[in-house]
């Protein structure tokens, strides 16, 4: 019993660890910023995941119909995702 409550006492704690995002080179932010600009959004504040999924976001980004969104890209600049923010 006591073997057990340790064991999920841990796996309880190392599943919440989250890795800090990173931010995009100066470069990278450039792609960001024009692949938004393509889907007709613009601002935002970009972040790499630093888990090395090479996931791109940008947050809190104004687009053209007046609304907020989150928007995801692949390590090519592709958009994975765009959800409401």
């Amino acid at each position: 019993m006591k073997k057990s409550l340790i064991a999920m006492t841990v796996l309880a704690l190392s599943s919440g660890f989250a890795f800090a995002d990173d931010k995009p080179s100066d470069e990278e932010a450039g792609k960001i910023a024009a692949t938004a600009k393509a889907w007709g959004c613009t601002g935002g504040t970009g972040e790499k995941e630093s888990e090395g999924s090479g996931v791109f976001e940008l947050n809190d980004v104004k687009c053209a119909d007046g609304a907020n969104y989150d928007i995801k890209m692949d390590k090519a600049f592709k958009v994975i995702s765009i959800t409401a923010d």
